[in-house]
């Protein structure tokens, strides 16, 4: 195997790590099932280069490969929101503070048909208004 793919094989993993530091945003996910193939392919190789004899070339393919399932795997978990106060809760649902659980469910309905993802929405407006709504609710 010559330099050259051992460096094209560097900037691959280079790359795919890079990719997949760059958060859980829509349309980032699918470097995990990149490197999960790209991975897969490196210890098929190491193997391959164990059985001819080659034993550094195997065992930093077979190496690499497994480092790289493992990184890949491994999510970022975003810190956890501290939890809102009831005048929170009651500005982002548009309710009085005498509001009773109705009303509360009804003004949740409302906003959650613009904040859901399906309908314009993000998902972190869809968690925040369900979370003012348990908040509220005293779940």
């Amino acid at each position: 195997m010559s330099p050259l793919w051992l460096v094209l094989a560097a900037i691959a993993v280079w790359a795919l790590i890079r990719l997949g530091r760059q958060g859980e945003r829509a349309g980032r996910g699918h470097w995990r099932v990149t490197a999960t193939l790209f991975s897969a392919v490196m210890i098929a190789g190491g193997v391959l280069a164990l059985s001819k004899g080659s034993w550094m070339l195997g065992g930093g393919l077979v190496a690499a490969g497994l480092w790289l399932t493992v990184a890949s795997r491994q999510r970022t978990v975003a810190p956890r929101a501290e939890r809102m106060t009831d005048s929170e809760a009651r500005s982002i649902l548009g309710v009085s503070a005498d509001a009773s659980k109705a009303e509360i469910n009804a003004a949740w309905k409302k906003v959650m048909a613009r904040a859901h993802p399906d309908t314009g929405g993000t998902e972190g407006l869809a968690a925040r208004v369900n979370a003012a709504r348990d908040q509220l609710l005293g779940r």
